[in-house]
């Protein structure tokens, strides 16, 4: 079965041009991160997409061994990856880690480079500095003690992994009886300036924000003032973007199924609205998660996983304000992750619950979602990355 992988992988690295190589193809690659302690995946995996088609070739390009890498980051040349590896008590590894690989400009295969300890329990998301200097690791921490925390990880030029040298906690809420008697940092994000670090800790219901000054190598982060970005009690804050001109921000609330807009305004956020994914019904019957803004700034995407599994679809309109357009289902359970391909005509989802991607066809005018084009089962995809694609 390898022979085979690397026969096709050798005949698909002749015969096509990769938009990674700045020449325009119709084939495209795309990065699926899976969680390998359950659903019997073994770890990264590079697949080609059809472009033409909206349609993900069965056969992978290149299987990659790694313990969860549940969330993938491309660093700003596009020429590494950064994978996550959501480990912890109770999983076969039970340290969490970041692995780091090195992209081929020519074919997109994949070489490991370096792997860190994330002093943390379960990272589950990953970013990178402005500047290409720093990894911010969200180490969520499932259990009550110690709880979860934010990791800061030097790169060296190389994209070398060096050993944290900052970690900052926070003081949980304890709002919710469960999921809240600890800080659960669940993603860090910079602001377009790449100045100041956004924070989501759904254990505490604050965005923490952080000034970055990278001429303080051991310690590049400090608390803004104001500290942090106070929402709802029992909210839940978990993925924060910014839009694509940077005036905006969207964070999900996850356990108040609640999206926030935000004004970015000197470097802090001022929260202007507030949308009820359960409007006035049961919130725990939604789990807002994903979150991402369409290309030309025109549409927010959201996932709302629990017993709901969709995608909620909204128009952002001239005031900024967000209006619900259409709710499509995922076509699976727990729609973790998705990502919208460059064209703009297609939506790749990653159902981690019922073991599959799928494919939905985007129309770019409208926003709106339409047929299925493609279910291919895989084991406990939990996100999806196009290699050629600009951002984080």
């Amino acid at each position: 079965m390898y022979g085979l992988l690397k026969t096709r992988l050798g005949l698909a690295a002749a015969l096509l041009a990769f938009s990674i190589t700045g020449v325009a193809a119709p084939m495209q690659q795309i990065l699926v991160g899976t969680y390998t302690s359950e659903g019997g995946s073994e770890g990264i995996y590079r697949m080609q997409f059809d472009a033409e088609r909206g349609y993900i070739e069965p056969q992978p390009l290149q299987v990659v061994r790694s313990d969860n890498p549940s969330w993938l980051t491309l660093d700003l040349n596009r020429n590494r990856l950064y994978a996550a590896n959501e480990n912890g008590p109770g999983h076969p590894d039970p340290v969490g880690r970041v692995s780091a690989f090195i992209i081929a400009p020519s074919s997109g295969q994949l070489s490991p480079l370096a792997q860190q300890i994330t002093l943390g329990d379960e990272p589950t998301h990953l970013s990178q500095s402005r500047d290409g200097r720093y990894l911010f690791v969200s180490n969520y921490g499932s259990g009550a003690n110690p709880g979860g925390s934010l990791a800061v990880m030097p790169t060296a030029k190389d994209g070398t992994l060096l050993p944290v040298t900052q970690i900052a906690a926070h003081k949980a809420s304890e709002v919710h009886p469960e999921r809240q008697q600890s800080a659960h940092v669940h993603s860090a994000v910079m602001s377009p300036d790449g100045k100041t670090l956004f924070v989501s800790d759904l254990g505490a219901d604050n965005i923490f924000v952080y000034l970055y000054d990278p001429a303080k190598a051991e310690r590049p982060l400090s608390p803004a003032d104001p500290a942090f970005i106070s929402l709802p009690d029992g909210s839940g804050p978990r993925h924060l973007v910014f839009s694509p001109d940077g005036l905006q921000a969207y964070a999900t609330l996850e356990l108040s199924a609640q999206v926030a807009r935000f004004d970015h305004v000197d470097g802090s956020l001022v929260q202007r609205q507030l949308v009820d994914l359960a409007a006035g019904g049961d919130t725990t019957l939604h789990s807002p998660g994903a979150i991402h803004p369409s290309a030309d700034g025109r549409f927010l995407y959201v996932s709302d996983r629990a017993e709901k599994n969709r995608i909620m679809v909204y128009a952002i309109e001239e005031n900024a304000n967000l209006r619900e357009i259409q709710q499509r289902s995922s076509e699976g359970r727990e729609p973790r992750e998705f990502a919208i391909d460059p064209s703009g005509r297609f939506m790749l989802i990653a159902n981690q619950k019922s073991d599959a991607l799928v494919v939905l066809q985007r129309d770019p005018d409208s926003g709106l979602l339409g047929d299925t084009l493609q279910t291919l089962p895989m084991g406990r995809p939990s996100d999806v990355k196009f290699i050629d694609r600009t951002g984080q």
